[in-house]
């Protein structure tokens, strides 16, 4: 597992009421959802980077617009049901 850490500043916290758990969910959240539409990782890698099982992370994606059927093949998408 690769470990990533950044810098957010407090008044960022503040002006959201975040607590700084809540920060780290949320980045988490919508970095996995922007790996999974940009086609860098699978729904179940996504749902691992987010935290979250794969069936709250697919009602995730539909609370944002995205669809989970996004494949530019029948293999593709066969593939994916096969390692998921």
């Amino acid at each position: 597992m690769c470990r990533i850490a950044f810098d957010i500043p407090n008044e960022i916290l503040l002006s959201t009421r975040q607590s700084e758990a809540d920060a780290v969910k949320f980045v988490r959240k919508y970095a996995a959802l922007n790996y999974y539409v940009q086609g860098g990782v699978s729904l179940g890698y996504a749902a691992q980077i987010a935290d979250m099982d794969k069936e709250s992370f697919i009602k995730f994606l539909g609370e944002n617009k995205v669809s989970i059927f996004q494949y530019d093949s029948k293999e593709e998408f066969l593939e994916e049901l096969k390692n998921g």
